[in-house]
């Protein structure tokens, strides 16, 4: 089972044997709707360059253009000439509308009619409350009564696992101070905050071990709130959960009331 891999020789080897691009390459991408984000963040940067690279020639290129050996009178200019404004306004205009107005059209056509396309209430779906703390994750699943918060949940700390192909949503909040639930490789983030609830879902496609890390600053040890997240196949995943709900119920124990932080689902 995956939770039982372990990193091998060969893998360390390759790791180590990386070139630079691939070093600096984002993490991969698992998610269904991931590539959006990547295809934005893509076009952003390439946006930016191609203005840069525009910037930099006509920054060096009238440099070496009215060198003083070629000028040896200096030509002052207040820049305010039709030619002067008009290229000055077309250079912003396509500024605005190419890089600024798009990426925001874009984002939020992605917002409206993806992330916030929640499943619906009947969808089969795997339902994980989260509890945000300095400095860890507390992850809880529903046991076989469907209900949160009893006595027959599955909790796990810094450990979150949810099967492949299959829609994940979260509801979350924080014991202390906002912090950000980030899965790098599902490109999604959201904030947990304390005294509100807030969501986020998404979809995996690819099984393995994964990272999750924290994306708020949120003290002096926020560095060491790294957890993992294990992606299933629907087999492994339903043996996992019959297993976990078992010793769920030989080890909760309900006098304890930091083991019943949950809330009814919402």
């Amino acid at each position: 089972m995956l939770s039982t891999i372990l990193l091998s020789p060969a893998v360390s080897t390759a790791t180590q044997k990386m070139g630079f691009f691939e070093m600096i390459a984002p993490p991969e991408d698992i998610s269904v709707h991931g590539n959006k984000i990547d295809w934005l963040f893509n076009y952003t940067t390439s946006m930016n360059v191609f203005f840069f690279v525009l910037v930099c020639i006509g920054l060096f290129g009238f440099s070496y253009l009215y060198h003083k050996k070629r000028h040896p009178k200096a030509l002052y200019t207040y820049g305010n000439t039709k030619t002067q404004i008009a290229v000055a306004t077309g250079i912003g205009i396509a500024v605005f509308f190419g890089i600024d107005l798009n990426i925001t059209r874009i984002s939020n056509n992605d917002y409206v009619e993806v992330f916030t396309n929640w499943p619906k209430a009947d969808e089969d779906v795997v339902k994980v409350e989260v509890m945000a703390q300095q400095w860890a994750w507390n992850f809880r699943y529903a046991g076989k009564d469907g209900l949160f918060n009893t006595e027959d949940d599955v909790t796990t700390l810094n450990d979150l696992r949810v099967p492949a192909g299959k829609k994940v949503v979260f509801q979350m909040i924080s014991k202390d101070v906002i912090h950000s639930l980030y899965f790098p490789n599902a490109r999604r983030k959201v904030d947990a905050i304390p005294g509100r609830l807030t969501r986020m879902w998404y979809e995996l496609t690819k099984p393995g071990i994964y990272d999750i890390a924290c994306a708020e600053m949120c003290g002096t040890y926020h560095y060491r709130m790294a957890a993992k997240l294990t992606v299933y196949t629907q087999e492994e995943y339903d043996r996992w959960v019959e297993q976990s709900q078992n010793l769920a119920m030989q080890t909760n124990d309900p006098e304890r009331p930091d083991a019943f932080w949950g809330w009814p689902w919402q």
